[in-house]
């Protein structure tokens, strides 16, 4: 990005560049990018429905709303542009609007380390899907520094936090983004939140890729300026292991597989055989029960109660998860699969309301205390 007055061994004493010169270098980088609400690190809204002036009675669609196709800059990501005409006219009309970058059409994966000053986690919710040995002492763990520390540890692979040959920036609040560059873009990885919402890479560790944006270093907010560290200012590939960790974590976006003939034996096909359960019979015999609930919805297109069924089977399987009786990926993706037979023609809904009853179920371990 552009510097001004730059001293590299010290980001505190860079000058950060004008929003209007920071927006003209990403869109020059191929990175679409929307204004950020001067001040703030949410982007700008400017339909009444947008923002709240006249709040509507009906979520407000992005592909409805009239100010994307007009040029007006709304819905953050999604109006994202490389115009140079856009770009000067939105930084033109607000010269203090920060930068957001849409991490998907950007083809960047970015990942979030957060220090937020809060409780720890426990040690089984620290790396999702890795067991943490008692011997690990975790004496002196405090943040999401630590916890994607260990992660790297774990697999032998250098620490993201210290990997200086990509764009790294220091957020106000004493986080750290690290940029990466998606080598194949047709993989597309997904968001999440490492305090639960969704999938996790590690506790306080986000992840922003597809359907989400990142705040452009040099954007000011009341807290602070995000400042780039080090001397690279170009996103580095992201290494190998951590897409294999991403992948791991559930947060690859798959293609919907083809759906299930409608009939017994489209049913059984989105249950295991019973050959093929590696684990302990105890977690099969809760959440079994549940998807082939889902599974029956297919008999009918509406009047089933799909939704509470699925995310109750999705719910409960998050708890398994947390408690470390199934594997996040495969539970994920078979209760993606019955979702698919069940209501194909609502894919995208059918993976949020997954994520979504996941995340929260696996806050909640649910120990199978007294079962075989």
């Amino acid at each position: 990005m552009p510097r001004e007055g730059e001293d590299r061994d010290s980001a505190a004493t860079v000058a950060p560049a004008s929003p209007h010169a920071v927006a003209r270098w990403c869109a020059a980088q191929g990175w679409p990018i929307h204004p950020l609400s001067p001040g703030r690190k949410t982007p700008v809204r400017n339909c009444p429905a947008c923002s709240g002036a006249r709040p509507s009675p009906s979520r407000h669609d992005p592909a409805s709303c009239p100010c994307i196709p007009a040029g007006r800059p709304c819905h953050g990501f999604h109006c994202a542009t490389t115009d140079p005409g856009l770009v000067d006219r939105w930084w033109g009309d607000a010269p203090a609007a920060g930068v957001g970058v849409a991490c998907g059409p950007a083809g960047l994966v970015v990942i979030d380390i957060d220090a937020h000053q809060v409780a720890v986690a426990d040690r089984a919710h620290l790396l999702p899907g890795i067991l943490i040995p008692d011997q690990v002492k975790l004496d002196g763990l405090a943040s999401g520094f630590d916890t994607l520390a260990l992660l790297a540890a774990f697999r032998g692979e250098q620490d993201p936090a210290q990997d200086e040959t990509t764009l790294r920036v220091r957020t106000p609040s004493g986080g750290l983004h690290v940029w990466y560059r998606n080598p194949e873009p047709s993989i597309r990885y997904r968001c999440s939140t490492g305090s639960g919402r969704n999938t996790a890479l590690a506790w306080q560790v986000d992840v922003r890729a597809h359907g989400g944006y990142i705040v452009a270093p040099g954007t000011r907010t009341p807290q602070g300026v995000y400042r780039p560290v080090g001397a690279a200012r170009q996103p580095a590939v992201l290494p190998e292991w951590l897409r294999s960790e991403l992948r791991r974590t559930g947060h690859v976006v798959e293609p919907p597989g083809p759906a299930p003939a409608p009939s017994g034996e489209g049913m059984a096909a989105v249950m295991p055989p019973a050959s093929g359960r590696r684990r302990t019979a105890a977690p099969h015999q809760v959440i079994d029960p549940l998807i082939a609930q889902v599974a029956q919805c297919a008999a009918a297109s509406e009047g089933t109660g799909f939704t509470e069924k699925l995310n109750r089977a999705a719910y409960t399987a998050g708890g398994l998860v947390g408690a470390g009786l199934v594997d996040h990926a495969a539970i994920r993706d078979r209760l993606i699969r019955v979702a698919y037979y069940a209501r194909p023609w609502q894919q995208s809904r059918n993976e949020k309301i997954v994520d979504d009853a996941l995340a929260v179920g696996f806050v909640r371990p649910l120990h199978l205390k007294g079962r075989p």
